[in-house]
């Protein structure tokens, strides 16, 4: 779409100014975009890349990923998952199977891309290739108080209503809203393309191994003629993380493969009292730093937010004055906070309760049949760990028990300063090597 229609001077009539402008065009900003499109709002969503673009993430499509969807939506499949194999790095291998399918996988630059098309075809513009430098909701660039200024790399800008920021993980709106982090992880991955006599070992089923770093896995995610390999812990350990993601795959018996793709990436969880707005800015997505603090599973939450985001946003572009937009920015948060955060805050207790007690987790999941149950339902999305935890006291008091620490475990203090962010304020870890692109993502979905 041509920035003809974003107006540069000082009025800001109902013909210069957007009604929701969203920044990132990844699942939680096309989602955002979508939801505001549908209302019958003037939506422009900005993106710096071209579309497709890759990301670095596994691809999972959970339950909650699949019902968030827009309706009608088909899913570029690559593979639907019956069969998970963990291990306890490396060891105690064992294989569940289920009967109905599990989750789906998907690789993020085709789903990316359609989520795009699909705001498009409900009404949204597109902007790619276009840089967001920073907002603006004070100043010259602003005409009016009902009013924000979305100011581009290149110095244009355009006026809308509302904002949304989906910008990934290193988000300039995040920043300017505020957004306070609690944990920040280290990614690594690789795209390796298999002959099919390998392919076809892996079709329906998954690999899981809990890691040698405390909160550290991997994972194996077949698609097709390429598996998708990575591993994620703490930031701070980047040399013990490759070293993990290369034993890894040596153990997978993959080593002679050479990848197509090496890549990594942060991730980043919020912290309890991170905003979620400024004024008529929002965020949504791994820009508010929302993803379930255990398996770094973003997708879903993406998904999730950004619908929410786009729906609320719509609310705050009517607002007449300050403090309409305000009440309705926080209504937005409390819905957040009311789902996600609750979910948020249960897998916060799993990563500590998984950081000190791997191989009790291990023999839960493969062993213990209430608790694949649980692992199958979850990915499903017919229920939630928040759910199970509420709902079932044997799961309440098993997550309880595991919540204190072991006297002499050398894992008991878990991540120490990732807690409270203070290994956020660490240098990024070196990565390992070549890569494509280094782009805010997900990992494990």
């Amino acid at each position: 779409m041509s920035s003809d229609n974003a107006a540069q001077d000082s009025g800001a009539t109902d013909e210069s100014v957007w009604d929701v402008v969203v920044v990132g065009a990844g699942p939680a900003g096309a989602s955002a975009a979508y939801a505001a499109a549908v209302a019958g709002r003037r939506v422009l969503l900005l993106e710096k890349s071209e579309l497709p673009r890759y990301k670095t993430c596994g691809g999972g499509i959970i339950g909650p990923s699949r019902d968030s969807l827009p309706p009608g939506f088909e899913l570029p499949l690559r593979d639907r998952v019956h069969a998970v194999t963990f291990s306890l790095n490396g060891k105690l291998t064992r294989t569940r199977r289920a009967k109905q399918m599990l989750f789906g996988l998907i690789n993020r630059a085709e789903f990316d891309a359609s989520l795009v098309e699909t705001a498009k075809d409900a009404g949204a513009h597109v902007r790619t290739g276009t840089t967001v430098s920073r907002v603006e909701q004070h100043g010259a660039s602003v005409p009016d108080r009902r009013t924000v200024a979305v100011v581009l790399a290149d110095g244009e800008i355009v006026l809308a209503r509302a904002v949304i920021g989906a910008d990934g993980s290193a988000s300039r709106i995040g920043a300017h809203v505020g957004v306070k982090l609690d944990q920040v992880d280290l990614g690594l991955e690789a795209e390796i393309p298999v002959p099919p006599t390998v392919a076809e070992d892996w079709a329906g089923r998954v690999h899981i191994d809990w890691g040698p770093i405390p909160g550290s896995y991997g994972w194996v995610f077949p698609k097709g003629d390429t598996l998708t390999v990575g591993v994620i812990s703490a930031r701070g350990e980047g040399a013990g993380t490759k070293r993990y993601l290369e034993d890894f795959i040596a153990r997978l018996g993959l080593a002679g493969f050479e990848p197509s793709v090496s890549s990594g990436h942060l991730t980043r969880c919020r912290a309890d009292d991170s905003p979620l707005s400024r004024g008529r800015v929002i965020v949504c997505g791994d820009a508010a730093g929302l993803l379930e603090p255990w398996t770094r599973e973003g997708i879903s939450f993406a998904l999730r937010s950004g619908r929410l985001a786009g729906e609320w946003a719509v609310r705050i572009s009517e607002a007449q004055d300050a403090v309409d937009a305000r009440r309705q920015a926080l209504n937005y948060a409390f819905a957040i906070k009311a789902g996600l955060g609750v979910e948020m805050g249960v897998g916060r207790r799993m990563l500590t309760a998984f950081e000190r007690r791997p191989g009790i987790m291990h023999a839960a999941v493969t062993s213990f049949r209430p608790a694949w149950h649980a692992f199958a339902d979850i990915t499903r999305g017919t229920t939630t760990l928040a759910e199970i935890v509420r709902t079932h006291p044997m799961a309440r008091r098993a997550l309880s028990a595991m919540d204190r620490p072991q006297p002499g475990n050398r894992a008991a203090g878990g991540r120490g300063g990732i807690r409270g962010g203070k290994r956020a304020e660490q240098p990024p870890a070196e990565h390992p090597g070549p890569r494509t692109e280094n782009q805010p993502g997900t990992q494990a979905g």
